[in-house]
Formats: structure tokens, sequence, C-alpha cells
């Protein structure tokens, strides 16, 4: 059975190109656009991983981090962030909200794929 893994991500070129790059390597995905529904779409699907954009329309991703880890069915379900604004602080605020690791966009695929196979210990 493949993981799932929640891709949230309102940027449909990178969506896409994350989604694609996961099912190519035998993952299953669930995309989400918006980040007003992560929650509830991460409940629903139950995923093993959940790659966070950071920047998204009417909702930060750093406030969507700390919602799913305060959420007692999804608090163990690892995050990737990964986001084009890199400013210094960043990091540690993205990591300090639960993330458990960190990506600045643009993102190359071999150091993408190395972080999700460690986050889901393959």
């Amino acid at each position: 059975m493949a993981k799932r893994i929640l891709v949230v991500e309102d940027n449909d070129l990178n969506r896409k190109l994350f989604c694609d790059v996961l099912k190519a390597n035998g993952y299953e995905v669930v995309p989400v656009a918006d980040g007003s529904n992560v929650v509830g779409t991460a409940k629903k699907s139950e995923p093993a991983l959940i790659i966070m954009d950071i920047q998204l329309p009417n909702i930060n991703g750093v406030e969507l981090i700390a919602q799913l880890k305060s959420d007692k069915a999804l608090k163990h379900v690892p995050v990737l962030a990964v986001t084009a604004y890199a400013g210094k602080g960043d990091e540690d605020r993205i990591r300090e909200a639960g993330a458990q690791d960190y990506l600045a966009k643009p993102v190359s695929i071999g150091p993408f794929m190395n972080s999700v196979r460690q986050l889901l210990d393959d």
C-alpha cells in the first residue's frame, strides 16, 4: 500500500510538480490548493506526510502547521515546509510551529525526495 502525502500548494505548477514527482516515486498524493480546508482534508485522508507551502492566500502556512500540530488526530503527522520567501528567522519560526523539515524554493528534486524519504522512514 502506497503511503499517502497531502500536498498543500496554491501554485498550480508547483503543486503539479510535487504531485508528479511523488507519484513517480510510488506515493499516493492528495493535492490541496486552498489552505482553508487543510485540517479537514488531512483528517479525511489520513496522510503519512504533509508538504506545506508557507505562502498561501487567506492563511499563513505557519498558522496551518500550528493548527495541525494542536489536533490530537494529526499531531503525529510529519510536516515538510516549503517556501519561496526564506527570510532571516523564517526557518526557526516554521520549525517552532511544528514542521520537521524545511526547504526553500526553488526546490530541487533530489533534496526534496531525500526529505520526503527521511520523514517517512522509507
